[in-house]
């Protein structure tokens, strides 16, 4: 049972920004968090948690979010991608409710797992709506509205966050929590005038459908052009072979599965371990150790987000230009380097404050002057490396990886890396402060060029290829990750071959009726069709 009837818009743009808003209740929750944490209402009402119990409050978000991505595959599977993110926003309500109405740690703590279940399906399953949807030419560009929405999420709830601050008392972050509901309730509006995903409805055996869907998203309705006829016969050609692959867990390590079982979730957690979430977590943490203090840390934290807004705003007009490879190596190569600074300049420099700079608990460093300020540039040019490269390239090439028929719980998989790593890293992150205080940035630096060397041997190009030529190169015959290159696409190709065709008037190899024939992919199909082999 689906969502009720509504007309369609399919306008690939249009969709991705409603089906982003899911992205933004992850940026509302982050922010809802790290503007608030601050605030005296906030230390007085929660009894200024610290170390493990402020990493626990932090962390719980992830925490729901681990069970989300567990989940969302086989939901997906069964109720389709767009039913599967409606379904997410239940928890959401509910979760944001007892945030509100929350009488202490415990009931923030539970509202917070609750809002990570749907953050968790989201996060997971929007990537796989959009890269279902996109054409091979605009996918990145498309998946990057997602982490836009993450980000303007983040921003806007950090301001009404910083709002809110003035209002005395627990109305403060109550306030602040409840806007949460606003995003869902937008997102639920929404989501009835999408489509369902092609792809979806083909590996359904909805053919009508994914055909009807297909032709209007990419060609404003023509069955016949030749870009819809060559995108679909990839799609029956892919999705009739990957049906004879092994069930179950085999099937993600099956005749090569496992390098982009590993490439998709390996991805994903490297974006938590490149250490980008001290920043936008505990962002107010950092310039209370640079000195800052009042209006003037909370405004210069926002500032951040905005940077990284505009960065990645920058990315949506370049991702489908420049590889996927570059911007992965090159960017963890760079954020090291910003670790290692902020690290050397706060190790060098710092006084030690037992009592906590003002008064909080998780912040014992504090220096002034010029490393003051090499801190607090190095973070934000930190933030911008991020908002160019691993912050948008981790979610579009882990939605890019996985088969047709491994998408929705591989893209899960993704998540759970992102999410149990999100979860590991903001538990550890206060008490790593208390800790071991300056050297936290030096372990984020080991690891950004322990994800920079990844990267590189084991991450094929994946720019500019479509889904189905993506699964080459993860094969056991496929080039070394280092030889690949972006572009180059197979499908260019046989777009011309149906233009000829049908110049030819070979209406057998020129239309959709050619390309299903009988190769349609009904569960019943027995002959074992390989994917194309051409080299890419």
């Amino acid at each position: 049972m689906g969502l009720p009837t509504f007309p369609k818009i399919y306008n690939v743009y249009f969709l991705a920004m409603i089906a982003t808003m899911g992205g933004m209740l992850f940026g509302f929750d982050i922010s809802s968090m790290s503007a608030i944490i601050g605030t005296k209402q906030y230390l007085e009402y929660f009894d200024n948690p610290a170390g493990v119990v402020q990493g626990a409050i932090g962390a719980a978000l992830a925490a729901g979010s681990v069970v989300g991505s567990i989940v969302a595959g086989p939901i997906s599977d069964k109720m389709g991608r767009r039913d599967s993110i409606m379904f997410s926003c239940l928890f959401w309500l509910v979760g944001t409710a007892v945030q509100v109405a929350n009488n202490g740690r415990g009931m923030l703590i539970a509202g917070r797992v609750l809002n990570g279940i749907t953050v968790g399906i989201t996060s997971s399953q929007v990537p796989v709506y959009l890269a279902e949807i996109s054409k091979h030419s605009q996918r990145g560009a498309i998946i990057i509205i997602q982490q836009l929405a993450i980000e303007w999420g983040i921003l806007i709830m950090y301001f009404i966050g910083y709002g809110c601050s003035f209002i005395e008392g627990t109305a403060s972050f109550r306030t602040a929590w409840g806007i949460q509901f606003v995003p869902c309730v937008f997102l639920m509006i929404g989501l009835p005038f999408l489509p369902r995903s092609p792809r979806w409805l083909a590996k359904v055996d909805r053919t009508e459908e994914a055909i009807n869907v297909l032709a209007h998203i990419q060609a404003n309705g023509n069955k016949d052009d030749p870009y819809v006829v060559a995108e679909y016969e990839e799609i029956v050609t892919a999705l009739t072979a990957e049906r004879l692959a092994p069930k179950g867990w085999r099937k993600f390590v099956y005749n090569g599965m496992w390098r982009r079982t590993l490439a998709g979730f390996s991805v994903q957690a490297w974006q938590q371990l490149s250490g980008a979430n001290v920043m936008t977590y505990y962002v107010v943490y950092i310039f209370q150790m640079a000195n800052l203090e009042g209006d003037i840390n909370l405004i210069s934290s926002g500032v951040q987000y905005a940077l990284f807004i505009i960065f990645t705003t920058i990315m949506f007009f370049y991702v489908d230009k420049i590889g996927r490879r570059t911007l992965l190596v090159y960017g963890a190569i760079a954020m090291g380097f910003c670790h290692f600074v902020v690290g050397g300049t706060l190790g060098a420099h710092y006084t030690y404050v037992p009592e906590g700079v003002g008064q909080n608990k998780n912040v014992t460093m504090r220096v002034t002057g010029a490393p003051a300020h090499t801190v607090i540039a190095f973070c934000y040019l930190l933030i911008i490396l991020y908002a160019l490269t691993l912050a948008p390239i981790c979610w579009v090439y882990a939605a890019e990886v996985w088969s047709l028929e491994t998408r929705a719980s591989g893209m899960g998989i993704a998540a759970i890396g992102n999410w149990l790593f999100n979860f590991a890293i903001g538990l550890f992150i206060p008490p790593g402060f208390v800790n071991i205080r300056w050297k936290l940035f030096i372990v984020f630096g080991v690891l950004c060029l322990g994800a920079a060397i990844q990267f590189w041997l084991t991450y094929p190009e994946t720019c500019g290829k479509t889904i189905e030529e993506i699964e080459i190169m993860f094969s056991k015959d496929g080039p070394p990750a280092w030889k690949t290159k972006k572009g180059d696409s197979r499908i260019e190709r046989e777009v011309e071959e149906v233009k000829h065709a049908q110049a030819k008037g070979d209406v057998r190899s020129a239309s959709i009726g050619g390309a299903v024939g009988e190769k349609q992919p009904t569960a019943e199909t027995r002959e074992h069709v390989e994917p194309k082999t051409e080299a890419v």
